[in-house]
């Protein structure tokens, strides 16, 4: 009996690493620990506006006309170094996003466009003076259907977004610096998108040594 149960517990915790998905190539965060996977709504996963569903095993978003906002939905997490890595197909969405608040205020994001990929620190006071500052804008050519992967990586004062492991943009700026990283999650403008292979995870506060190594 203590055999089959051994036998039984250590199946059990192989299959459980074998499911838990491999991290992704980083070029400035040292990744720490898992923190999330997936997009379980009403688990880890709040819907905020929008139309968000699981279809076909994977997280699909569509904003709503009676919002008059993008579809959101959010994790509550509060971290200080983050990355995020996931697929997005982009099935009639004029615009995606991958967003990260501070505590009172829109902090940065990603954005994924059939047209465009774009990394920037939010505009964080709206009508005030304070503006976005885009560290990168690519134009691209997303076909509708087709997946793409992204990785959203913040260490300190510094963020790295890239698509497809191939354009990259960075910037940094002090308020990544000061303020804790809350609620990171999606935004879908138009009609939807999907979203799978989600994984958010903390990162050291040390960058790695050589991340600028081969970028302008």
């Amino acid at each position: 009996m203590k055999n089959s149960l051994a036998l039984l517990l250590a199946a059990f915790a192989s299959a459980t690493l074998a499911a838990d998905p491999e991290p992704p190539q980083t070029r400035l965060a040292q990744i720490e620990k898992l923190e999330v996977s997936g997009t379980e709504i009403g688990g880890q996963w709040k819907v905020g506006k929008g139309k968000w569903e699981i279809t076909d095993g994977v997280l699909r978003g569509s904003e709503l006309a009676a919002d008059k906002h993008g579809a959101v939905i959010r994790t509550g997490l509060k971290l200080k170094n983050i990355v995020i890595a996931y697929d997005v197909k982009l099935d009639g969405a004029k615009v995606t996003s991958i967003s990260i608040n501070g505590p009172k205020d829109h902090l940065a994001r990603v954005i994924v466009a059939p047209n465009r990929f774009v990394v920037q620190r939010d505009d964080q006071d709206h009508d005030g003076p304070n503006k976005a500052i885009v560290f990168l804008t690519k134009p691209v050519t997303l076909a509708p259907g087709t997946w793409h992967t992204v990785v959203l990586e913040m260490v300190g004062d510094t963020m790295v977004g890239t698509l497809d492991g191939k354009i990259v943009g960075h910037g940094s700026d002090p308020t990544f610096l000061a303020k804790e990283k809350v609620t990171p999650g999606f935004t879908v403008g138009g009609e939807s998108a999907s979203f799978r292979n989600v994984r958010i995870y903390t990162a050291k506060a040390e960058p790695k040594a050589d991340w600028k190594k081969g970028l302008e």
